[in-house]
């Protein structure tokens, strides 16, 4: 005996008046809730993205003043003739160029003015526009100091220049 199974009804599935206008597109109360979500996301987004940047900058200013001092001990190094760190608080500026030259703010590297920054150095190196030079000798040794990049909520880092070694690295400014 073979069991028989009912066909499907011949023609267009049948669809009741609201299935039918779904099927053609979205209703106004649906549209408003995704734009609505949409707001609340870019409202919560744009506030984290302008923190996001300055983090940024205040990191890339610490790496980039690390990566600076690092330079000049090497170049001193390297060619035989002493190299300067010269930093500029009040113009955010800073470079590397050999002793006794004129810092040329023009070829000179700039940092945020959102950072702010300080450098202790010897006081016969400070020149009379306030640039703070960090010396380096050909072997191996500086004149040692640091350069301290805080940011608006005070969060900072100390670029140290050891003396003795030359040796750069950045640390918590109130560590010693």
């Amino acid at each position: 005996m073979i069991a028989e199974t009912p066909l499907p009804p011949s023609g267009p599935p049948r669809r009741g008046v609201a299935a039918a206008s779904r099927g053609q597109g979205f209703t106004l109360i649906e549209l408003m809730v995704a734009l609505g979500i949409a707001a609340l996301l870019a409202g919560l987004a744009t506030p984290m993205a302008v923190k996001m940047y300055a983090t940024m900058q205040y990191r890339d200013a610490v790496r980039s003043v690390t990566g600076a001092a690092t330079s000049a001990r090497y170049q001193a190094i390297n060619s035989g003739r002493a190299h300067d760190l010269l930093v500029a608080p009040d113009s955010h500026r800073y470079g590397v160029q050999l002793a006794e030259s004129r810092f040329d703010e023009e070829r000179a590297s700039t940092l945020s003015d959102a950072l702010s920054v300080k450098v202790d150095v010897a006081r016969d190196l400070v020149t009379e526009r306030g640039v703070g030079v960090i010396r380096f000798y050909p072997d191996g040794t500086s004149t040692g100091g640091s350069i301290t990049i805080t940011r608006a909520n005070g969060a900072g880092q100390r670029v140290r220049v050891d003396w003795l070694l030359g040796r750069v690295t950045h640390e918590q400014p109130g560590s010693s």
